[in-house]
């Protein structure tokens, strides 16, 4: 009996993490919705095209824009930054007499 607890015990354990990977793939909120399509609409992207027969192009470049303004900023953020200048020298140390 203590080993039958002891197993239940270990696998509630061990599904706790895959319930809370589970919930974070919910849907887009009518808030996240808007704000990407304001952001669409400050890269250049216009819905009220009508029947805009470049319509994929006009979208896809907007969304290149927006992609390329978003990881500038956080290129900004990521507290790596750029490659340090300098040099380095490999040998022996000389013997001064």
């Amino acid at each position: 009996m203590k080993l039958l607890i002891q197993a239940v015990a270990i696998a509630a354990v061990l599904a706790a993490p895959v319930a809370s990977f589970a919930q974070s793939n919910q849907p887009l909120t009518r808030a996240e919705v808007r704000a990407q399509l304001v952001q669409l609409e400050k890269a250049g992207y216009s819905p009220a095209r009508g029947r805009d027969p470049y319509y994929p192009d006009d979208i896809q470049a907007a969304e290149a824009r927006v992609a390329a303004q978003s990881a500038g900023a956080q290129a900004g953020t990521s507290g790596y930054g750029p490659a340090a200048g300098g040099s380095s020298q490999a040998g022996q140390r000389t013997q001064s007499q």
